[in-house]
């Protein structure tokens, strides 16, 4: 009891190797494969519905009530004690453009031009890239390459910003808001499974392990009928 007495709830003891950033996708339903025929809206909806369900945090207005305008390209330190609450970036939903579900509501599941989520986990004072964004970058898993012609990422060329890092734990960052990059898939091959797997690029950022799928990369399935 004495020794849990000499913990901090608010920041790990030993921060000497925090590891690399893992990713996750939005949306994510039913496993890692995005499946629907763009003339059957009810195959697409869910997939649209968990979109704006994700982004309702993201709000321009959310984020201008909760949270603070932040100078870009450099990292967000702040000092005081680990209890002292924390700022936190806006990060509104504008910023992903035609991902953002603003204009097109659908996302561009509608047209067969599905956007997908991309974000890091959480990791206390961890500071990606060392002075770097670091970037998002989608290719052909396995198969045929030319299955994937085209995708835009949102926003600006596909970045993570540095102002929204250091994380300082849910505590005391009690309005952060992760960072996203929209990957909007603007010309896959219809009617066929096509593995995709986008990946973090970045110095000290790990995304070729093959024993985990998800430390900085992900793969998932794109599956666009007509």
């Amino acid at each position: 009891y004495v020794m849990l007495l000499t913990l901090s709830p608010y920041t790990p003891r030993f921060r000497d190797r925090v590891s690399p950033p893992g990713v996750m996708i939005r949306p994510y339903l039913n496993g890692f494969t995005i499946a629907f025929n763009v003339s059957q809206p009810n195959t697409w909806q869910p997939y649209v519905d968990s979109m704006h369900h994700f982004l309702a945090a993201y709000d321009d207005k959310v984020q201008e009530e909760k949270n603070i305008e932040c100078v870009p390209g450099q990292y967000f330190i702040q000092g005081g004690n680990d209890s002292e609450e924390k700022k936190a970036c806006q990060f509104k939903r504008s910023l992903l453009q035609n991902c953002s579900g603003i204009e097109d509501p659908t996302f561009g599941y509608s047209k067969g031009q599905p956007c997908i989520l991309l974000k890091m986990n959480r990791i206390i004072g961890y500071r990606p890239g060392a002075g770097v964004p670091v970037s998002v970058d989608c290719k052909v898993q396995k198969g045929n390459e030319s299955h994937l012609r085209s995708v835009d990422f949102y926003p600006g060329n596909g970045t993570f910003d540095l102002m929204y890092y250091p994380y300082y734990g849910k505590f005391t960052h009690v309005n952060y808001t992760s960072p996203l990059v929209a990957m909007h898939f603007t010309d896959v091959q219809k009617n066929f499974l096509v593995p995709i797997q986008c990946s973090l690029n970045g110095k000290g950022i790990i995304n070729d392990l093959n024993s985990d799928r998800f430390l900085g990369r992900i793969i998932f399935t794109l599956s666009i009928g007509k």
